[in-house]
């Protein structure tokens, strides 16, 4: 989606707005992570470095197994300080959070909502990478960043190449870092990775890319700087490439510029403008910065269903069969739209059962892109774009990819060629030029499309992307389809205007010449003289192969060879003038044969009318280094023998000299004859077993095409599932050393609550037991694996084997104390062991060691016992009151004074035993103060009638007793009896 921002203007330049004017730039950015093989270890990596405040969203993309649950987000919610979540269909991708992928589904982006879809391509082929990051960079634009990590394969190159067409940046893996580097490897040659680093240092990365975003930027601060310092960057690069860039939109320039400064942390373009004229292998980095490459096969697939069934079949009305159809696609970066073009053609002419030749022009003005193209071999993910028919068709599968065959690349001719500088092709048919003319200023649309009208015949089609359209040139085109912007070239007198190019200054810029300097070199006389002979004393000669084919040529041979009429050859037979042809083969034939090392013959020659005798020399040449064998063919004028000859010619009379004339011609063409038999008989011969040969040849290569594509498709198969096995296995890793730190976990834990544990399967086997069971039962390690009623314990009078199997048939916990052979007490707990799926796989024996609370509580109750017999030997009754008045104890002397059993009286209300025979009110007010206000009394003389004894009068005494913190928790109560006795007042206490 392209967003349109507002701008400011910077010293004359119009640079980006960071207001927002459009509710998607309010939109979150989100970074798309691919990663196949090893991912899972990238990804933790990654995780491990980010803050939970980076305000984007992130979208991670696997190759997981089908069929195997994925356990990624639980392992890196461990690790990661943001929510980790499993994408699910219309989810909102919100800042602060990460989206993974599900296993056996395709994932998109559409308005910042997660799209899930399931995959149509095979296993083995899908490229989950290159179809989210796709669909990233069409909704996000600018927005948009994407980062690959370890990985094999090529998954994940696409869709690189499209975050960088629509203005967004690629992070890349350092390959030297990464566990696999096929995918890093991938995307760096592609040369559309931006980054290239360690894992752990993109979080931060990416977080300082962000903050360059139109909308992240502070209205004060711009990274661009002044009119000349872009001017002199511009400069720089026409100097170097060739190419004035000064003719396409400022906005692109500008944010392709920028976003090279933000790779070297260069803040405006003064400064960058002098960055690059100390490194001037910035330049060139910055020239493919600015190219935009983007493309892939049937782009728009619409568009090519119109031009196969719409237009072609009236571009093809009317034609002769002998015509040629021209097409021209500039623009082509690396070809795929040109190859796609030629696809259409060969299937609609194969259709049609029609046959016309299609000559097609792919220019750019990228070089390295032409090389691509004409190579014309392309990544296995291109499978995203083509269908298997057509793959199969079209295409050559080998290791490096798919190769276009030969029947595709012939219809294309690729040329590095500048639309706006270079003259254009003319008397074509169709031109399709997709997503050039929106990088270009008007005025310099205006002029490539006249360009185009010119190049067209006319009732030419013209071929442009949805997002272009002819503009106010509806004089030189008329529309054919509007909605897939096709367009008819009109006859028309207008001439397209060369306009001049266009520059953001008034300043004109011309090249440097660089003053070169010539640097005299030292004589070599050996070779000036080696030169100089051979030139002199060596006769002209020429270096053939075993078949005549010129190599070499020493020396004028001009009055011996001629160049041949019609097509062009340097065949040496071929090129013999008139009298040397029929011996000079002989010749040829015995030394190529090695019949003789050497042939010399002397023959008349004609040249220029008149004749010459030539001595013609034909030597093997030798050379050990040599592939092939080689032959020297020598020519020296026989000067003397002409001379003896032309006295004895004049003589003559002239029939007898014409007689002669036709008997060597007459030989000649006997020979000639002869040798042309024996040539074809040779040549029959010859052909007849190469046609055998060649058929059982194209047997055995049908059968081993079959192989090969059965091969390949096994061989994709395989690095898929082997691809996701790497993943699973990653996870599964994972999970082991989690698993391995639980267990470590578990053995510290059990091991520092000093409880022996014994663990026991179904059959009382035993399975583990920790270092404090040994104190129970004399275990080592090697008895894992035994009954634990074969191991002696050394527990007294107690049978512990039969209430485990009681508990493993009822399932009732059991619990109980017991004492050791060494008189240490343990508290025994059998429990059943269930798994998480509530499986009763066995038992589990604890043992808590009670021997200090066995002998506290020893020690208590003789502590207790004496305090009893001390309480039981007063003859005064002794009562213990808690804070609720109940007894909690009382004396001998209480009993038996008041006839009352400790069975009515322990935990019992004071004021409510002997039916309330207590509730006395002036007893109740000496005991109130006890606890609260921490008082004592003495001595309190207290007269009542008891039910059962009759009336007494008793000394009553009260002190409370402390606890642990301080705080009144119990009250003594001593009432001596005194019924008997007579006191004087003043003895009792009031």
């Amino acid at each position: 989606m392209k967003k349109s921002l507002g701008s400011v203007e910077v010293d004359g330049i119009k640079a980006l707005n960071p207001k927002v004017t459009n509710e998607d730039d309010a939109r979150v950015p989100v970074v798309g992570l691919g990663a196949s093989a090893g991912g899972l270890e990238a990804f933790e990596q990654f995780f491990r470095h980010l803050t939970p405040d980076s305000g984007m969203a992130y979208v991670l993309i696997s190759h997981l197994d089908p069929g195997h649950a994925s356990m990624m987000t639980e392992i890196l919610q461990r690790i990661a300080a943001i929510p980790i979540i499993e994408a699910k269909d219309g989810m909102v991708a919100e800042k602060d959070h990460a989206y993974i992928i599900p296993p056996n589904k395709n994932l998109a982006i559409f308005h910042g909502i997660l799209q899930l879809s399931n995959p149509e391509a095979p296993r083995g082929q899908r490229m989950p990478i290159d179809f989210f990051l796709r669909s990233l960079a069409e909704d996000l634009a600018e927005k948009s960043i994407c980062v690959i990590l370890s990985g094999t394969g090529t998954d994940g190159t696409l869709g690189v190449r499209a975050i960088q067409g629509a203005g967004g940046v690629s992070f890349v893996q350092d390959p030297s870092t990464a566990k696999y580097d096929g995918m890093p490897n991938s995307a760096i040659q592609s040369g559309l990775a931006t980054f290239s680093m360690p894992v752990e240092r993109m979080p931060e990365e990416i977080m300082k890319y962000a903050k360059t975003l139109p909308l992240n930027r502070e209205p004060k601060h711009s990274i661009l700087g002044t009119t000349s310092s872009i001017t002199k960057i511009l400069m720089a690069i026409r100097s170097t490439t060739g190419h004035d860039f000064s003719l396409y939109k400022r906005s692109t320039i500008l944010r392709r510029i920028e976003r090279r400064m933000i790779a070297h942390n260069i803040e405006n373009t003064d400064a960058y403008s002098r960055y690059i004229k100390e490194h001037p292998e910035e330049v060139s980095l910055l020239f493919k910065e600015l190219l935009i490459n983007v493309t892939s096969f049937f782009r728009d697939p619409e568009a090519f269903m119109v031009l196969k069934k719409d237009i072609l079949p009236k571009l093809f009305e009317n034609k002769p069969e002998d015509c040629t159809i021209r097409v021209w696609v500039p623009g082509c970066a690396t070809g795929e739209e040109a190859y796609t073009i030629a696809i259409i053609f060969r299937e609609y002419l194969a259709e049609s059962k029609r046959n016309f030749q299609v000559q097609i022009y792919g220019t750019d003005i990228d070089e390295d892109s032409i090389k691509h193209a004409r190579a014309g071999i392309y990544l296995p993910n291109i499978t995203a774009d083509i269908s298997l028919e057509r793959l199969g068709r079209f295409f050559i599968k080998d290791d490096a990819g798919y190769r276009i065959r030969k029947e595709i690349r012939e219809m294309v001719v690729f040329a590095a060629q500048n639309v706006i500088r270079d003259p254009p092709f003319s008397k074509l048919d169709l031109i399709s030029c997709r997503n050039l003319l929106i990088y270009l200023e008007p005025e310099v649309q205006n002029r490539v499309l006249h360009i185009f009208h010119f190049s067209l015949k006319p009732g030419g089609i013209l071929l442009l992307s949805p997002s272009e359209n002819v503009g106010n040139n509806l004089d030189l085109f008329g529309s054919v389809d509007k909605k897939r912007k096709f367009f008819m070239a009109k006859t028309s007198s207008v001439r397209p205007v060369i306009l001049g190019g266009v520059t953001w200054s008034d300043n004109r810029f011309e090249r440097e010449a660089e003053g070169t300097t010539s640097i005299p070199k030292e004589t070599n006389y050996s070779e000036l003289t080696r030169r100089a002979l051979i030139d002199s004393y060596a006769p002209p000669s020429v270096v053939t192969d075993e078949i005549g084919n010129i190599l070499y040529v020493h020396g004028d041979t001009g009055k011996y060879l001629r160049p041949a009429p019609g097509q062009a050859s340097l065949n040496v037979l071929e090129m013999a003038r008139e009298g040397l042809r029929s011996n000079l083969r002989m010749a040829i034939n015995e030394v190529g044969s090695m019949k003789k090392k050497s042939v010399s013959n002397l023959r008349l020659v004609k040249t220029n009318g008149e004749r010459q005798g030539v001595n013609v020399k034909v030597r093997l040449l030798t050379d050990p280094g040599a592939a092939q064998r080689l032959l020297i063919i020598s020519f020296q004028d026989a000067e003397e023998t002409v001379a003896k000859e032309l006295p004895a010619r004049k003589k003559r009379p002239i029939a007898l000299e014409r007689s002669k004339h036709v008997d060597e011609l007459e030989q000649e063409l006997l020979y000639t004859r002869e040798n042309l038999q024996a040539t074809i008989e040779e040549m029959q011969a010859s052909n007849e077993e190469l046609k055998s040969m060649n058929e059982e040849l194209q047997s055995m290569n049908e059968e081993l095409q079959s192989t090969n594509e059965e091969i390949e498709t096994s061989k994709e198969e395989l690095q898929s599932v082997n691809e996701e096995l790497i993943t699973v296995n990653s996870e599964l890793q994972s999970k082991i050393e989690q698993l391995s730190d639980m267990q470590n976990d578990m053995k510290n834990l059990l091991d520092s609550t000093d409880i022996g544990t014994i663990f026991l399967d179904r059959n009382l086997v035993l399975k583990r037991f920790t270092r404090k069971a040994t104190k129970v039962y004399r275990l080592v390690a090697t008895d894992i694996g035994r009954p634990i009623f074969d191991i002696k314990s050394g527990i007294k009078d107690w049978d512990l084997v039969a209430d485990a199997k009681k508990v493993l048939d009822s399932l009732i916990p059991w619990e109980n104390e017991i004492q050791t052979e060494e008189n240490r007490w343990f508290l025994v707990r059998i429990t059943p062991y269930r798994t998480f799926e509530n499986v009763i796989d066995g038992v589990v024996l604890t043992f808590t060691d009670i021997t200090k609370i066995k002998m506290a509580e020893e020690n208590a109750r003789k502590a207790r016992e004496l305090a009893e017999n001390i309480v039981d030997t007063s003859r005064d009754a002794l009562l213990a009151l808690d804070g609720e008045y109940k007894i909690v104890s009382a004396s001998r002397s209480f009993y038996e004074i008041f006839h009352i059993s400790p069975h009515d009286a322990i935990e019992k209300n004071l004021f409510e035993i002997s039916n309330g025979s207590w509730s006395i009110p002036k007893l109740r007010e000496l005991l109130g103060p006890i606890l609260l206000k921490d008082s004592t009394f003495e001595n309190i003389l207290l007269e009542h009638d008891f039910p059962l004894v009759g009336h007494k009068r008793m000394a009553l005494s009260a002190r409370g007793i402390s606890g642990q913190d301080g705080k009144m928790q119990h009250i003594l109560l001593v009432m001596e009896d005194v019924t008997d006795r007579h006191l004087p007042d003043a003895c009792i206490g009031e």
